[in-house]
C-alpha cells in the first residue's frame, strides 16, 4: 500500500501527467517501496525531494521529415526525456517503434534514472525514441530517417551531457548513421556521445552480449541463494531480439536448457533445446522470424501463432521482449507449473498484478532496474574506453560485468533485509537506487 505521505505527490504526478499509464505505473512502483524509507529517514520527505525525482529536468519534442524513395515526405516524431543527471550525463537508448509516445519514454527514462545509480557508475537517467517504424523500409529509407533524426537531437546530445544508446528497433546500423550524422554536423570525432557502437569505430566488446548475459547473472546470483543453479533447468525467454538471444546464450552455457521464445508473430517450443546458431542466422542476418526457424529446422519444432510462450512448462521465466508482456494470468499459469525464478531482460515486463504473483508464491523475482542492467553498465565501460582512448579485451569487459551484476545483486538483496523484506528484489533495488540518486540531489542543492 502507498504511503499516507506519498499518496499527494503520486496524485500529483497523475495530475500532471494525465494520459501516460506506463509512467504512471513506474512511479507508483517506486513510491510503493519508499514508505519504510521515509519513516526511517524524515529527510528524504523534505525539500519536495520525491517530487523533483518524478519530474524530467527536461523534455524535448521535435518533428523529424525525411524523404522515402517514393519521393514522398515523411513526417514522424522524436523524443528526448533527460530525466536526472544528479549522478553524472543522462544516460539511456534510443527507440524506434511505432508505440512510442512521450509517456513510453518518460517511463523507460525514470527507469533508467535508478537502473543507472543501480550500477554505482556515474550516469544520470534518460531515453529517446521517435514513433518511425523501420521494419520494411530499405537501407536508404533508414539512413536518411537517422541523418534528420540526429540534425535535431545532436544539439541536445553530448559525452557531457547526454550519451544515447540503442534500443528496440535500433542497433549498430542505426546508430553508425546517428553517429556519422552527428560527426557531420559537429566536426568532431566525439566517440563517447553514443554507445552501442560498432567495434571499428569506438564501440565496446560485450556491449552487444550485455544486457542478456548481465540478466543472467543476476539470476544466477539469485538462485545461488537458495543452493541451485541454471544447470540443467528448463528455461522460456520471451523475445527473440539482441537481449533475448544473448540470454539464451548465456544460459546455454550455465547448462540450461532453452525450450521456448517468441516474436511478435507466435512462439516456438523445441523441448530438446533451440538451436542458438540458426536462430542468430535467421534473426540478425537474414532479419527473419521464430516461423522461419521453424520451417528451417523441420521436425522437433513446433510453431504457434497464437497463444502465450507463458504457457510453456518451465523452471526458469526470463521476459525479454517489451513492457507489460507477462499478465497476472501469466504470471499464475507459470506459478502454477513450477517456475522458481523470473528474470526481467526488458523494461518492466511483468504487469503490477504478474509481479504480486511471483513474490505472493515466494518465487525469485528479478525486475528489470536491477536484472537487466548488465547494458547500460557495459555502455559505461564503453564511455571509460573513449574517454581514455582504450580497447578492452572482451575477457576483461565480461569480468567487469559479471561483477558489476554481482554487485547490484549483492545490494539489493542486502537492502531488502536491512528494510526487513528479504529476498524481495522489487523493494531493495527501488531502495537502493532511490537512496543513491536522493543524496545527490539532496547534495546539489535546489536545481
Amino acid at each position: 500500500m502507498l504511503d499516507e505521505k506519498l499518496e499527494p505527490i503520486y496524485a500529483d504526478v497523475l495530475r500532471r501527467n494525465p494520459g501516460e499509464d506506463e509512467f504512471h505505473q513506474a512511479v507508483r512502483e517506486v513510491l510503493d517501496s519508499l514508505g519504510a524509507v521515509i519513516a526511517k529517514h524524515p529527510i528524504y520527505a523534505e525539500g519536495a525531494l520525491i517530487e523533483r525525482l518524478c519530474e524530467p529536468e527536461r523534455q524535448i519534442i521535435f518533428r523529424v521529415p525525411w524523404v522515402d524513395d517514393q519521393n514522398r515526405v515523411q513526417i514522424n516524431r522524436g523524443f528526448r526525456v533527460q530525466f536526472n543527471s544528479a549522478l553524472g550525463p543522462y544516460k539511456g537508448g534510443i527507440r524506434f517503434h511505432p508505440s512510442v509516445l512521450l509517456g513510453t519514454i518518460k517511463f523507460l527514462g525514470f527507469e533508467q534514472t535508478f537502473k543507472n545509480a543501480l550500477t554505482g557508475m556515474p550516469i544520470g537517467g534518460g531515453k529517446g525514441g521517435s514513433d518511425f517504424d523501420p521494419k520494411g523500409r530499405s537501407e536508404n529509407e533508414i539512413m536518411r530517417f537517422c541523418q534528420s533524426f540526429m540534425t535535431e537531437l545532436g544539439r541536445h546530445i553530448g559525452e557531457h551531457t547526454d550519451v544515447p544508446a540503442g534500443d528496440i528497433g535500433v542497433g549498430q546500423r542505426e546508430l553508425g548513421y546517428m553517429f556519422g550524422q552527428y560527426k557531420r554536423i559537429t566536426n568532431r570525432y566525439e566517440s563517447g556521445v553514443l554507445t552501442g557502437k560498432g567495434l571499428n569505430w569506438g564501440g565496446s566488446r560485450v556491449r552487444t552480449e550485455a544486457t542478456g548475459y548481465g540478466a543472467v547473472y543476476f539470476v544466477d546470483c539469485m538462485l545461488r541463494t537458495r543452493g541451485q543453479s541454471f544447470d540443467g533447468k528448463r528455461v522460456v525467454v520471451s523475445g527473440a531480439g539482441n537481449v533475448a538471444i544473448y540470454t539464451m546464450q548465456k544460459v546455454a552455457s550455465l547448462g540450461g536448457r532453452i525450450i521456448a521464445c517468441s516474436d511478435s508473430e507466435g512462439y516456438i517450443v523445441e523441448e530438446n533445446g533451440i538451436d542458438l546458431e540458426l536462430l542468430k542466422e535467421v534473426k540478425e542476418r537474414r532479419r527473419g522470424r521464430v516461423s522461419d526457424y521453424a520451417k528451417l529446422r523441420g521436425s522437433g519444432v513446433i510453431f504457434k501463432p497464437n497463444g502465450r510462450v507463458w504457457d510453456v512448462p518451465a523452471d526458469i521465466a526470463m521476459p525479454s521482449a517489451t513492457q507489460n508482456e507477462l499478465t497476472g494470468q501469466d504470471a499464475r499459469t507459470l506459478v502454477k507449473n513450477g517456475v522458481i525464478a523470473v528474470g526481467e531482460g526488458a523494461n518492466m515486463p511483468c504487469t503490477p498484478e504478474a509481479v504480486r504473483a511471483f513474490l505472493d508464491a515466494k518465487v525469485l523475482f528479478g525486475p528489470g532496474k536491477a536484472a537487466n542492467a548488465g547494458g547500460v553498465a557495459t555502455s559505461a565501460l564503453e564511455m571509460q574506453q573513449n574517454a581514455s582512448r582504450d580497447s578492452w579485451s572482451f575477457e576483461t569487459t565480461e569480468k567487469r560485468l559479471s561483477e558489476i551484476m554481482h554487485g547490484i545483486h549483492d545490494r539489493c538483496a542486502q537492502t531488502a533485509d536491512e528494510y526487513g523484506a528479504p529476498g524481495n528484489y522489487v523493494l531493495g533495488a527501488n531502495i537502493a537506487g532511490f537512496m543513491r540518486v536522493a543524496e545527490a540531489v539532496r547534495a546539489l542543492g535546489v536545481i
